[in-house]
């Protein structure tokens, strides 16, 4: 085991914060007993070699003809009007099990027909890209602190593209399996449950299917959507079913490779005031994050150390209010909000809407995350950055972008993470403006692009909405993020 347990209580930690009383505070205990399985055949940089020399395997594909029809919402309890269509629903991925995954598909109010296709995935492991991704982040509506109602985000990214909210694997959120064995997951499976999705996705709206695609999400995503862009691209070269026309990637503060993930997140507490010079000198003096040795207790002690100093701040937005105490009203979000979608997402009628637990299939409420599931994680890779590589050689558009006040993956660590990567620098960091002022700051590298959008917690399109339409909307057409005098 690379590192030790100790470690992994930082990446999870503050959802105790945020979903207070209602499942995260376990998310807590999970860090500390959660093991880490390295995935066969690995090599010295956490490839797996097995991948791109894999033979295709035919994915299932099942009938869809009336689904797309039967999977459109007539409206969402307490939403506002609006002028474009929204789907919901399952695809089954395996009818052995019963195993569907459950989505949410938002066309754009300008021009659909025109506008590209766009994957969401949030992270976790095993979080549901509906509650955050949806709800909270990029989606169309955010619920009111009434738990009924909603409002309209008028900075949603379907200004710009058609997109996708999966909730994947099996066992998040609203997707389902009739066998219990299959709510333990990994990397691989997760990659190869939503390849599937994609292919009977695309045969249930095949109007998409040539469609400039592109695949976006966050935090552990890092490790989803470069694993499936790959395999997304190896079978496109083999395949007689559908051709998926990926066009690119983008991952926010993406959680990519362990060794600069750490040395990042303590070096960010340092270089914020939130740990003294003594800490953070006794950390790099005595720990090895590179090495597959445990760390040792001297190490620990100054990781301890740190844990108690930076105190009780919400590791998502280190400036941002926690939900408990009384909001800023300066802050633009509100940090109760996770509490709201809990609510009227466990709604029986918002879920009849939604076209899901129509027979009560689903085992207890709707959760965000699922504990058991991150626990039991069979295969997670200690790094992606050759993944990226690959990727990066393919040709396809790869965006990673970070929020300047997240701890949980700081933009430290992304700078380290893509130092590993020795890629040649095209366009000199810089900074890029939008609404009169400075919003980030932006660098270009061989085929990569790195932006960071400026008082942006881990949410970005929650902390700086119209921020991160500007990146997603430069993202897609391919356009260098721009400056304004």
């Amino acid at each position: 085991m690379r590192f030790l347990a100790i470690l992994f209580l930082f990446y999870f930690v503050s959802f105790a914060q945020c979903y207070e009383g209602i499942m995260f505070d376990l998310l807590y205990n999970a860090r500390t007993s959660m093991q880490e399985k390295r995935p066969m055949n690995i090599d010295e940089y956490g490839n797996n070699n097995n991948n791109n020399e894999a033979e295709y395997e035919a994915v299932y594909v099942g009938p869809q003809d009336g689904l797309k029809e039967a999977d459109k919402i007539v409206a969402l309890p307490g939403q506002p009007e609006v002028f474009f269509d929204q789907y919901s629903g399952y695809v089954t991925v395996d009818p052995n099990d019963e195993k569907a995954l459950f989505y949410y598909f938002v066309e754009s109010d300008n021009s659909s027909s025109t506008k590209p296709l766009v994957l969401w995935i949030n992270g976790g492991p095993a979080c549901s890209s509906l509650g955050n991704g949806a709800m909270m982040e990029l989606g169309p509506f955010r619920v009111n602190k009434d738990n009924k109602t909603l409002w309209l985000n008028k900075f949603a990214w379907n200004n710009v593209a058609n997109i996708i909210f999966l909730e994947s694997p099996i066992g998040v959120g609203f997707s389902y399996s009739n066998k219990s064995t299959d709510y333990t997951s990994g990397d691989e499976q997760t990659a190869a449950e939503s390849y599937t999705f994609l292919i009977n996705w695309l045969e249930r709206f095949p109007e998409y299917k040539a469609r400039d695609f592109f695949i976006a999400g966050e935090s552990y995503a890092g490790h989803y959507i470069p694993q499936l862009a790959q395999l997304i691209l190896h079978n496109n070269k083999i395949t007689n079913q559908a051709v998926i026309n990926l066009k690119g990637i983008a991952i926010g503060n993406p959680y990519i490779d362990d060794e600069t993930l750490y040395i990042g997140k303590y070096d960010y507490l340092w270089s914020h005031a939130l740990i003294s010079d003594e800490i953070h000198k006794g950390i790099v003096l005595n720990c090895n994050f590179s090495s597959p040795e445990p760390l040792s207790d001297e190490c620990n002690k100054y990781l301890s150390q740190a844990e108690k100093a930076r105190g009780n701040i919400f590791y998502y937005d280190i400036y941002a209010p926690l939900c408990d105490v009384p909001s800023n009203p300066d802050s633009g979000f509100d940090p109760c909000t996770d509490q709201y979608i809990f609510s009227y997402l466990n709604n029986r009628e918002v879920q009849k809407s939604l076209h899901v637990n129509v027979t009560g299939q689903l085992p207890g409420t709707w959760m965000v995350c699922n504990y058991d599931m991150l626990v039991s994680w069979k295969d997670r890779h200690h790094t992606v950055l050759p993944t990226i590589m690959n990727l990066l050689s393919s040709g396809i558009r790869v965006w990673l972008y970070s929020g300047d006040t997240d701890l949980q993956v700081p933009v430290t660590s992304t700078r380290y993470a893509i130092k590993k990567l020795g890629v040649t620098l095209k366009t000199p960091w810089t900074h890029w403006d939008s609404q009169g002022e400075v919003s980030g700051y932006v660098v270009e590298y061989q085929n990569l692009t790195f932006a960071t959008v400026r008082g942006s917690g881990h949410y970005v399109p929650s902390y700086q909405p119209a921020r991160a339409l500007e990146l997603c909307s430069s993202f897609l057409n391919g356009r260098f993020l721009s400056q304004y005098s």
